[in-house]
């Protein structure tokens, strides 16, 4: 939008606009930047209306671990939707600084209203019942299922010629998969992501600034993929695809790392306010459409390993529940509570998380050199 503004101001007052404002890199900046100090700026008087409109956030989730629901009993009047600060200003850095006639820019913008409006209605029932369930999961999972398949047919039309193509992380050469099975692969794989993303990142926010501080670095990584994949010349010298378009999801996760940076702002322990579903579900939702659309799904599950692993331990614990006898693996689950119940002071918890994940964002970008 910004693009078509200054060429309007050029051709009708003969302003000469400076060709930088079209770059991908200065875009990426004004693009982080904006939601940077749109959510620092904002978010004192966002949360002072949550507040007002007792948004609180349930526990009683941790009914069942007294322990984890005395330590989390205070954050019970902490609001919660706080994500509508943070899509709010991404989708404001969208309209700005993105090219709205490029099919990226429509299919982020698709997934984040969409999930937004299922992570909002959830939240929505939560505060209104004052109950945790909102939507049931079946529910939540059937809509996300309908989302990413949809989503999935408008990025196959656009991405697949005639072979789907995939990279394997440290590996130099691409898997191609033809024909009807490939479009049959791509659309399970796809929809697959998205909807694995959004939960993974969902579940992981349960803690003071843990899930944003994770996306910041996911996001980080995704905007210097597509960066470095909008390039012929640099793709070519490191060996990658080149993609047309690339530049965009670079423009719009770097939209998510700054707005979910300043979000941790106020999120930091002891957090004001908190994400919700609203929030969460969707960020893991962008993540995985990112990852699509650079062909780098499987790198999502290195950069994302922190997510994974939460998600893994989420799903052992309930096999192991179900099927050995009420036998459990970890003390609690997601694995953030584990170590909590453990012992670990919340803050103990977040800020090796967050090692971990550097650290794994550190080797998904260390595979640009060694495959």
């Amino acid at each position: 939008m910004l693009l078509i503004i200054l060429t309007l101001l050029s051709k009708l007052f003969g302003i000469h606009i400076p060709a930088v404002f079209s770059y991908v890199s200065t875009r990426m900046v004004l693009s982080a930047l904006t939601t940077l100090i749109f959510t620092i700026l904002l978010g004192p008087r966002f949360i002072k209306k949550l507040y007002e409109l007792r948004v609180g956030q349930a526990v009683s989730r941790l009914e069942d671990v007294p322990a984890l629901k005395e330590l989390h009993e205070k954050k019970k009047e902490t609001p919660t939707m706080g994500g509508v600060l943070i899509l709010a200003g991404m989708l404001l850095s969208l309209l700005l600084f993105m090219d709205v006639g490029a099919w990226e820019t429509w299919a982020l913008a698709f997934v984040t209203v969409s999930l937004g409006i299922i992570g909002g209605i959830d939240d929505y029932l939560k505060m209104k019942k004052a109950t945790s369930q909102g939507l049931t999961s079946r529910q939540k999972f059937l809509l996300q299922c309908g989302i990413a398949f949809a989503i999935s047919l408008l990025m196959y039309g656009h991405i697949v010629h005639q072979d789907i193509v995939y990279f394997i992380p440290f590996y130099k050469h691409p898997l191609f998969v033809r024909g009807l099975f490939g479009a049959c692969i791509f659309l399970l794989v796809s929809s697959f992501v998205v909807v694995g993303a959004s939960n993974a990142v969902n579940l992981t926010d349960g803690l003071d600034g843990l899930a944003s501080g994770l996306v910041v670095m996911v996001a980080v990584v995704f905007a210097l993929f597509g960066f470095l994949s909008n390039n012929a010349k640099i793709a070519s010298y490191l060996n990658i695809i080149y993609i047309e378009g690339a530049g965009e999801v670079a423009v719009y996760m770097s939209a998510a790392a700054g707005a979910c940076l300043g979000f941790l702002w106020y999120n930091g322990h002891p957090a004001q306010v908190f994400m919700g579903d609203i929030g969460s579900l969707t960020l893991g939702g962008i993540l995985g459409i990112a990852g699509i659309i650079l062909r780098r799904e499987l790198l999502f599950a290195i950069i994302g390993g922190v997510f994974v692993a939460e998600t893994m331990s989420v799903i052992l614990q309930v096999l192991s529940y179900r099927y050995r006898g009420k036998k459990r693996i970890f003390l609690c689950a997601p694995l953030h509570h584990h170590f909590e119940y453990l012992g670990w002071p919340e803050t103990k918890v977040v800020l090796r998380f967050w090692i971990i994940g550097l650290l794994l964002a550190l080797i998904g970008v260390s595979t640009l050199k060694f495959q």
